[in-house]
C-alpha cells in the first residue's frame, strides 16, 4: 500500500492507494499558531517559552498519531507548504520510518480531490 500526506501544523490529510482502492483520512492538530511576545520577533522569544513547549507537545502528539495512521504504509509521498513536511520527515526517521518516505514536495492549500490527483500522478510515474 502506497500513501501521499499533505501536512501543515493545522492537518494531516492522508491518501491511501492500493489493490483496495483509495480512501482518504484527515487528521487534525488541535495545536494553536505560535503565540508572538509583543514587540518581539521569534528569534527573540525566550528559548524556555511555555507556549513554545506546549506547541511543540501538541506536534509531537499530531505527528506521533500520522505515524500511527499510516500503520504498514510501504511507500510515503509527504507535501505540504512550510517547514511541517519537513518536520514530519525527520520524525518518521526517528521512529524508524524514515526509508517509507519516497519523496517530499512543497505545495500549496489545495482541495482533496487536488491532493488526491497529486499522489495517483506521483505513484503511477
Amino acid at each position: 500500500m502506497q500513501a501521499g500526506v499533505w501536512i501543515d501544523h493545522r492537518e494531516a490529510v492522508l491518501i491511501f492507494t492500493g489493490e483496495e482502492g483509495e480512501r482518504t483520512e484527515r487528521i487534525e492538530s488541535g495545536a494553536e499558531k505560535h503565540a508572538r511576545v509583543e514587540g518581539l520577533s521569534s528569534e527573540d522569544a525566550p528559548e524556555g517559552d511555555h507556549r513554545d513547549r506546549q506547541f511543540a507537545d501538541h506536534l509531537d502528539k499530531y505527528y506521533n498519531e500520522v505515524i500511527r495512521q499510516l500503520g504498514a504504509v510501504d511507500s510515503i509521498f509527504l507535501f505540504g507548504p512550510g517547514e511541517a513536511k519537513r518536520e514530519f520527515q525527520k520524525r518518521m526517521a526517528t521512529k524508524g520510518f524514515g526509508g517509507r518516505v519516497v519523496a517530499v514536495e512543497t505545495a500549496d492549500r489545495m482541495s482533496e480531490p487536488q491532493m488526491a490527483a497529486k499522489v495517483r500522478k506521483y505513484f503511477r510515474s
